[in-house]
């Protein structure tokens, strides 16, 4: 294959493309690499990261569509040759501001520069046959109506074969896995799953929670403004974090720099909150990285106090002391090593864990839209083992008296709920406690919240997917 060195934001996102699909990266940190080896303007840099993240999102339908124009299904094309089309038909289909003819152009281009030689007219007929087919009256049809669903009759009386035929109706017209809507539909109905795949596809905001122990809120205000930064108040913590439609590089605003924010999602920053942390106590957070709950506990305490921030991965680690560090936080004290450990050195000590633990994600897929396509069903069965292994270790850490929060990122019973109940018939020593008196006023009134235990949904709050439940010992 041939490489060339990236020259623009359709090659920067072709090369994170690669990188996603060759290495495993997310597509987080396959375009943050690509980036760091280029010198873009902001308007190319925005483009790379559309163009990368749209993919990623969308590549189901955008395989549907080569599989209607290419002699080759898109399991079998060349990987460079893929991702270019796949780039391609993301911009016909997705960006109006990008004329089709510039697109294909920019394709063949980059077959000619990358992919091997004679893939730019393979490149060029796929698009342009595209191209025919959205010209035709029956386009709209034909697209609308590919890979929904088996023929004529199939499954027409069963339920479940209406089910199905939903399932994949949402699945192909937004892009998700079909497993992923079959696990939603019975959950929450035809309309809401609808609406939480929609609100999963669409590019979250980012939310700077503000260090109150550097800067007001309106001082973060007023420098982001001044930096032309379109600013709004957060949905649930008003009071503590500030959401941005536009950061043009989060590490280059003086408030970052300075110490006055940390990125971090509202649906997190409840998780922390429901902790109730005090100063002066011994604060665990089990699986801490990048650090976000660790330094807001810590500023939340007042900086008075240990809050010790775990987490297995050196690399992971690092992040939270660099975090700290940037903070100017010096309760916070870092540890590397396995969680299901801890109990070794604190066994009953702690006043708070939190054991916000690894899990699918299927809360933040807009903001990991590769990781959709790499999960499997199996995959929240198996995870729970470990989660409820952690869990174990965060209870025998905790104190009499002392208070647990278990949280994850997911939507998904197996990691969630079904944890919680299997532990606490394990440990008659713990209870679910009354979340609502440590929840933002707007969800205070969610009905399982007064039984210890909140599921926050994309759709439906405006924050990432996440569950949190509120543990205590008794003692």
């Amino acid at each position: 294959m041939r490489r060339t060195a990236a020259a623009g934001p359709r090659d920067a996102a072709l090369a994170a493309l690669l990188e996603i699909e060759r290495a495993g990266l997310s597509a987080k940190d396959a375009l943050e690499a690509e980036l760091r080896r280029q010198t873009l303007g902001e308007a190319d840099r925005a483009l790379a990261t559309a163009l990368t993240y749209g993919v990623a999102r969308e590549r189901r339908a955008l395989d549907e569509v080569l599989r209607r124009h290419s002699r080759r299904a898109p399991e079998r094309l060349d990987p460079t040759v893929r991702a270019i089309l796949r780039l391609a038909l993301y911009q016909l289909r997705s960006l109006d501001r990008i004329p089709p003819h510039a697109a294909v152009y920019e394709a063949v281009e980059q077959a000619r520069r990358h992919a091997p030689p004679g893939a730019e007219r393979f490149v060029n007929a796929v698009l342009r046959s595209v191209l025919r087919e959205a010209g035709s009256p029956a386009a709209a049809g034909a697209e609308a109506g590919s890979g929904t669903g088996p023929g004529p009759g199939a499954g027409t009386a069963a339920a479940s074969g209406r089910l199905a035929d939903e399932a994949r109706r949402l699945a192909s017209a937004h892009s998700f896995p079909v497993w992923i809507v079959e696990r939603w539909l019975p959950r929450y109905g035809p309309a809401a799953t609808e609406a939480m795949l929609a609100a999963l596809n669409r590019p979250p905001d980012v939310t700077l929670r503000v260090n109150r122990l550097r800067a007001t809120v309106d001082e973060v205000r007023e420098s982001l403004e001044r930096e032309g930064v379109a600013v709004e108040p957060a949905r649930l913590f008003p009071e503590h974090a500030l959401r941005v439609r536009r950061t043009r590089g989060l590490a280059r605003l003086e408030a970052f720099r300075r110490g006055w924010v940390q990125a971090q999602d509202e649906s997190s920053m409840v998780a922390a909150a429901a902790l109730g942390a005090q100063p002066g106590e011994l604060v665990l957070d089990v699986a801490a990285a990048p650090g976000g709950k660790a330094c807001q506990l810590a500023e939340w305490m007042g900086d008075s106090g240990r809050v010790v921030a775990n987490d297995a991965d050196p690399h992971r680690a690092a992040l939270i002391r660099e975090n700290a560090g940037r903070l100017g936080l010096t309760s916070v004290e870092v540890l590397c090593g396995d969680a299901r450990a801890l109990p070794e050195r604190f066994a009953g000590a702690a006043d708070r864990v939190l054991a916000d633990v690894p899990c699918t994600g299927l809360g933040v897929l807009h903001r990991r839209p590769e990781a959709r396509w790499r999960k499997r069903p199996s995959d929240p069965a198996q995870l729970s083992r470990l989660q409820l292994e952690l869990a174990r270790a965060a209870a025998d850490c905790l104190r009499p008296g002392g208070v647990m929060v278990y949280s994850t990122c997911t939507t998904e019973p197996e990691e969630n709920e079904e944890v919680v109940a299997r532990l606490l018939a394990e440990r008659p020593d713990l209870a679910l406690d009354d979340l609502r008196p440590h929840l933002p006023p707007a969800l205070r009134g969610e009905p399982s919240a007064a039984r210890g235990w909140l599921l926050l949904l994309p759709h439906r709050h405006g924050v990432d997917g996440f569950f949190v439940a509120r543990l205590v010992r008794r003692g």
